[in-house]
C-alpha cells in the first residue's frame, strides 16, 4: 500500500495519545496533528479576550478572529501551534486552559470550526491525529482508528509528574479532580461525545511501556497493508 492513510487515535485524557501519534508519524513520515491543541487554543483565545463563552453571537465573532496552524521545529523535532502567528504550545499547556478546556470544546460552533481546519488539513492523507472524536466525527472513514485508554490511578499519575514539572505547587487531587470533570464532561456532551468508534482497535496501555505501544500500532498499519497489498 504505496498510498497514504489517515490513523486516528481516540481515547481518554492522559492516556498518552500525543506521544503515539508523534512517535507514529514519525516513524511513518507522516504529518500529526494536535486535535487537543486547537482546542486549547481556542480556549486561551477567549480566556485573553474574556469571551462568554455561553454567548453565541460572542463566541461566532470570537471564532472569525481566530487562525490556527502548525509549524514543525527544526530544534524539538516537534509540530507546535500557532494561534494568530504567535506560538502558543507551551502556554496552552497551563492548568488554566486544562480546567477549561472541555467546557469550550463542548461548544457545537466550536467543534463545527475546529473539525471543519482538521478536516481540511487531511485531504491529502498521510497524517496522524489525536482527539476524542477524531475516529467518529472528523474522519468517520479513516483506514486506521485506536481507541486508546488506561486505569485513572495511571492517567492521574502521569497527568501529575507531567504537571508538576511545570508547577511544583500542584497537588495530586487537584490533578485527579480536573481529569474525573474531563473524562465527564467529554462523555456526556452533546455535540460529538468521546467514544470508541465501531470499527476502532482497542489500546490500553496501563500496563505497557511507549515502545510497545508503538510497536502495536506499527503492526496495525503493517497488516492493513498486507490486507490491501
Amino acid at each position: 500500500m504505496a498510498k497514504k492513510i489517515i490513523i486516528t487515535i481516540d481515547g481518554w485524557s492522559s492516556c498518552g495519545k500525543s506521544t503515539l501519534a508523534k512517535q507514529l508519524a514519525k516513524k511513518l513520515g507522516y504529518a500529526y496533528i494536535d486535535s487537543g491543541a486547537m482546542y486549547r487554543a481556542i480556549t486561551l483565545f477567549f480566556l485573553r479576550n474574556h469571551i462568554d463563552w455561553t454567548d453565541e453571537k460572542e463566541v461566532a465573532e470570537a471564532l472569525e478572529q481566530i487562525h490556527l496552524h502548525f509549524e514543525h521545529n527544526e530544534k524539538s523535532g516537534q509540530s507546535e501551534i500557532f494561534l494568530n502567528e504567535e506560538n502558543v504550545e507551551y502556554v496552552i499547556r497551563d492548568l488554566v486552559i486544562a480546567e477549561k478546556v472541555s467546557d469550550v470544546a463542548s461548544i457545537a460552533a466550536v467543534r463545527a470550526a475546529a473539525v471543519a481546519q482538521q478536516q481540511k488539513m487531511g485531504k491529502k492523507k498521510g497524517i496522524v491525529m489525536d482527539g476524542r472524536d477524531i475516529g467518529t466525527t472528523v474522519f468517520p472513514n479513516a483506514e486506521l482508528k485506536i481507541f486508546m485508554t488506561a486505569d485513572i490511578a495511571t492517567r492521574v499519575e502521569r497527568r501529575f509528574k507531567e504537571m508538576f514539572e511545570k508547577n511544583p505547587n500542584i497537588t495530586i487531587e487537584e490533578v485527579k479532580d480536573n481529569l474525573e470533570m474531563r473524562d465527564y464532561i467529554d462523555s456526556h456532551r452533546e455535540v460529538s461525545p468521546l467514544r470508541k468508534a465501531d470499527d476502532a482497535i482497542l489500546l490500553n496501555n496501563t500496563h505497557i511501556s511507549m515502545e510497545e505501544q508503538l510497536n502495536f500500532a506499527l503492526n496495525l498499519v503493517k497488516e492493513l497493508k498486507e490486507k490491501v497489498s
